[in-house]
């Protein structure tokens, strides 16, 4: 296969300028590795975290070290969440989790890897999703390790806060949301059922590593990988970041669609500014 040293596209590109440069260099990629961030899933209603130029749009998420170690910390994290949960949990793929999932010849896939917490590339029909960062319908005890689904402690966090409203509550990135500081002192976070630990979502928070048999199978998915396909992401974490770098140390060519800056940009031999649905539902269709 030979690859362009330099195929990008500007972001004032058409989208089918868009799309024929994508599935042109599809046709020439092989096996390809995909990797998913926010992007994707803005359509589907969740907001992301950074702006075009890869920057914080808000405060930088809690760090596991203030989750576990700041019971104000934990707190404020479990009230704003109890309200995020119901409109995250009803997010529907979007366009570009459609197109993913029914990629012609699914076996161009080598593995597809997601930053994201949603399930919605599972939802849309994907199979062998890695979640690199986990899953937020899912919570453990860190103490004893118990689990239990998002929706059941819901259901227990809306009976011991019965009465408890928030006067204001605005959507924030994963499942999280604005709410008033006042609201947040009254609420009553949950505990373990079995030994009354702390509770944590069955994510990734920063400063956290992968698991390590996670990243092993994102790993043996980029070994057997042509070419690697980064889609709605700005790369800036390192988590999804060095796979790109790997990649293209391997010799593989990097695509890159995403509006705004990446970590990566300089690694691409194709950079797409252009909306991820629509380009990816035009690319790949048959």
């Amino acid at each position: 296969m030979s690859h362009p040293a330099h195929d990008r596209l500007a972001s004032t590109s058409t989208p089918r300028d868009a799309a024929d440069a994508l599935r042109d260099w599809l046709d020439r990629a092989g096996r390809v590795f995909v990797i998913t961030g926010a992007g994707v899933s803005t359509a589907s209603g969740i907001p992301d975290y950074r702006d075009a130029d890869g920057e914080w749009k808000r405060t930088p998420p809690v760090t596991y070290q203030a989750f576990v170690g700041d019971a104000a910390t934990y707190r404020r994290y479990w009230a704003r969440s109890f309200v995020g949960w119901p409109m995250f949990s009803k997010a529907q793929p979007s366009a570009a989790h459609r197109a993913l999932a029914a990629w012609p010849g699914n076996d161009r896939i080598s593995g597809l890897i997601t930053q994201n917490v949603d399930g919605l590339h599972q939802r849309a029909g994907s199979a062998n999703v890695i979640d690199l960062h986990g899953r937020l319908d899912r919570v453990v005890c860190l103490s004893c390790g118990a689990e239990q689904t998002r929706d059941a402690l819901q259901t227990t966090m809306s009976r011991t806060n019965a009465d408890w409203r928030s006067n204001e509550a605005s959507a924030a990135p994963d499942g999280d949301a604005d709410i008033d500081l006042a609201a947040v002192a009254r609420f009553a976070p949950p505990h373990c059922a079995v030994c009354d630990g702390l509770l944590k979502p069955d994510v990734v928070f920063f400063g956290e590593n992968v698991p390590r048999a996670r990243y092993a199978q994102a790993l043996a998915a980029l070994d057997a990988a042509d070419a690697l396909l980064a889609v709605g992401s700005s790369l800036m974490v390192y988590s999804g970041f060095r796979f790109a770098r790997m990649a293209h140390e391997r010799g593989l060519p990097v695509a890159i669609l995403n509006r705004g800056r990446t970590r990566a940009d300089a690694l691409a031999s194709l950079k797409l500014e252009a909306d991820c649905g629509e380009t990816l539902a035009a690319a790949l269709r048959d």
